[in-house]
């Protein structure tokens, strides 16, 4: 069995949701944000960062981006991701690497971006520098949805949750519906599926 360890609205959301997806059974522990931190948790995750998915036989995995591609190689009857081979594949691999680099960085340097400077001064230019970046990221995705149901494919994909996911996190929320119309289009998909609606309502996304 899987043990996810996660904390409600973080990169925890799409593992839930690409567990669920799969129907595969695991354990679910909440990690609460406390410094110092459990050695414990440190031993398997050493940033300190949720999420971090234990898997059946033991070894841990962190990485949101890294651990959806991994469950979805390990159940390939859930169609998490489009089959390995296809040309789509490239696509999703292409995608859930730009994202786990650009987007999720840039969220992190915005929410805490006393990490990201040792100027006194600095948090405020860390923060709209990361805006622009996670700005720029959303616009090309956008763009790559223009005309197409999915980010890729033909079907839902673990792309299209983990890009709803990041959009959620959106400090000026409303813009998203504004200047990405695509990926508002997706997210309204997303809102209307039944477990994806489920998972919200524990994980207050949105």
């Amino acid at each position: 069995m899987y043990r996810l360890y996660t904390r409600p609205g973080s990169g925890g959301f799409v593992v839930e949701a690409a567990l669920a997806l799969a129907g595969a059974p695991f354990d679910q522990v909440d990690v609460p944000k406390k410094d110092p931190p459990d050695q414990a948790f440190l031993d398997i995750s050493p940033l300190n960062q949720v999420p971090v998915l234990t898997l059946p036989d033991g070894r841990s995995i962190t990485e949101s981006a890294a651990i959806c591609i991994l469950l979805a190689e390990r159940h390939p009857e859930a169609g998490l991701a489009p089959a390995a081979g296809s040309p789509a594949r490239a696509d999703f691999l292409r995608w859930m690497a730009f994202m786990s680099s650009v987007l999720y960085p840039a969220g992190l340097r915005f929410y805490y971006a006393h990490r990201y400077t040792a100027a006194p001064d600095g948090v405020e230019a860390v923060k709209q520098a990361a805006l622009v970046e996670m700005d720029r990221g959303f616009a090309i995705l956008d763009k790559a949805l223009a005309g197409r149901d999915w980010l890729v494919g033909e079907r839902l994909s673990l792309a299209d949750v983990y890009l709803v996911m990041l959009a959620a996190w959106h400090p000026e929320i409303g813009k998203v519906a504004a200047a990405w119309p695509d990926i508002e289009r997706l997210w309204a998909r997303l809102r209307d599926h039944d477990l994806i609606r489920k998972l919200n309502a524990a994980h207050a996304m949105w």
